[in-house]
């Protein structure tokens, strides 16, 4: 009898194989190879990128920009960030962070305030009025999943990003980069946030800004506090390693939901040449 039991049970395990574990595949947001340190390092990632510039004289509520898109439609739609300039600065201060996002499988739009004298609470606005045009009216509305999006800025846009991700709790990921806002306290923030101060930054030190911003965020939220190195106020201006690899894997963890990235992140970076200090909490998405 057992040897009959035995029999059928090695039938039954060639008639219907062990369902396969889990895996990273099944998740519908992943775009792009397995990143490695080299791919996240990158100037640019797997996708080719195109872009389109938006008039402020065709949208209301924020000053026009430029989208950077992955030109493939084969892996259909992507989350989308939009990114704010600071105080007194234009789209093109934070530009080169456009096609570097877009490449590694993001919809990026790279903003214009309306004017340059705008503070963050303005600002957080305008970063939500850009991801409503990019989402509802903008020509590459159909490559964008409108419920993956995010929002990062420098500066008075990154105070900004704090005042969009305030007001707008889906929005499933926030970078503030050397981020100045009045405001210091941000307990009411629900979305994922990587905080990014400088060191050596004069205008919005960390002791009163970034920091401040990040231990006020929820404990329980997913957060990180990112301090460069020999870096100042305005080192998010050009490109940086650093800025793209922590946003990047920041970035495709939450707006994609890839755990792929959890390694970048999590055990907690050490101190560095161009890290000074990094907090965060793990494991992520706990």
């Amino acid at each position: 009898m057992k040897r009959h039991i035995a029999a059928a049970a090695a039938l039954a395990s060639l008639a219907f194989p062990a369902a396969p574990a889990a895996t990273a595949a099944d998740n519908p947001y992943q775009r792009g190879p397995a990143p490695t340190v080299a791919s996240i390092e990158a100037a640019r990632g797997s996708y080719a990128v195109s872009q389109t510039s938006v008039s402020s004289l065709a949208v209301t509520g924020f000053g026009g920009g430029t989208i950077h898109y992955p030109t493939s439609t084969s892996d259909g739609t992507f989350g989308a960030v939009a990114i704010s300039p600071g105080f007194t600065a234009y789209e093109s201060s934070i530009s080169w962070l456009g096609p570097r996002l877009a490449s590694q499988g993001f919809v990026v739009f790279t903003i214009d305030t309306l004017t340059t004298l705008d503070q963050p609470d303005s600002r957080g606005r305008q970063l939500l009025a850009a991801l409503d045009y990019l989402t509802q009216r903008s020509s590459v509305r159909g490559r964008v999943d409108a419920s993956r999006l995010g929002v990062m800025g420098h500066s008075m846009g990154g105070g900004g990003t704090l005042e969009a991700a305030k007001s707008r709790p889906s929005l499933k990921a926030a970078i503030p980069l050397t981020g100045w806002n009045t405001d210091k306290t941000w307990p009411e923030i629900s979305t994922p946030t990587l905080v990014v101060g400088a060191d050596g930054d004069t205008i919005a030190p960390v002791a009163t800004h970034s920091e401040p911003f990040y231990e006020s965020l929820p404990a329980s939220l997913d957060k990180a506090y990112l301090e460069l190195n020999g870096a100042t106020h305005f080192t998010p201006n050009s490109s940086d390693t650093t800025i793209a690899k922590y946003s990047v894997s920041w970035l495709k963890r939450f707006i994609d939901d890839d755990t792929r990235y959890d390694q970048f992140l999590c055990p907690l970076p050490r101190p560095s040449l161009t890290i000074e200090e990094y907090r965060g909490t793990c494991p992520l998405g706990s």
